[in-house]
């Protein structure tokens, strides 16, 4: 059980997230670049907030270290995340960056759209401003589309 579900974008229908609310009904959410008006207007492009003494900051479209966004890039001083989430490349990846002392988590993609291979998650407890107990969940491998 999880005390809540962080989504970082491409939710894709409501139906999903209805689903994750009845897993947890704490259910925090971006929207992305697939998502449509309704999503859109549901969901903002960022979420910023504290738990347990760090400052998240979810957004779907953001890159990672050395290759982030213009926007993120332009954003990054006024936010000062210590934990950017991000979504948007499919492509599970977890770096810390020296540079600007921030954990950086991109869960990969856990639906069945999209070009990646394994069907990704991540977990983790956040205690005391740290991140503790990540693990990458993997839901089995994506269904080839021929």
């Amino acid at each position: 059980m999880a005390d809540e579900v962080w989504h970082a974008g491409d939710i894709g229908t409501p139906e999903v997230l209805t689903a994750l609310q009845r897993a947890c009904p704490a259910v925090r959410a971006v929207h992305g670049n697939i998502d449509d008006l309704t999503i859109k207007h549901q969901y903002p492009e960022d979420a910023i907030f504290e738990v347990e003494g760090m400052r998240v900051w979810m957004t779907h479209i953001g890159g990672y270290p050395g290759r982030y966004s213009k926007r993120v890039n332009e954003l990054w001083e006024s936010v000062q995340p210590d934990l950017f989430i991000c979504g948007h490349s499919h492509i599970f990846k977890i770096k810390f960056d020296k540079n600007r002392n921030a954990l950086c988590i991109n869960p990969g993609a856990a639906g069945t759209h999209g070009f990646h291979i394994m069907r990704t998650a991540i977990r983790f407890e956040i205690a005391n401003a740290r991140v503790n107990h990540l693990e990458v969940i993997e839901f089995g491998k994506r269904a080839q589309i021929l």
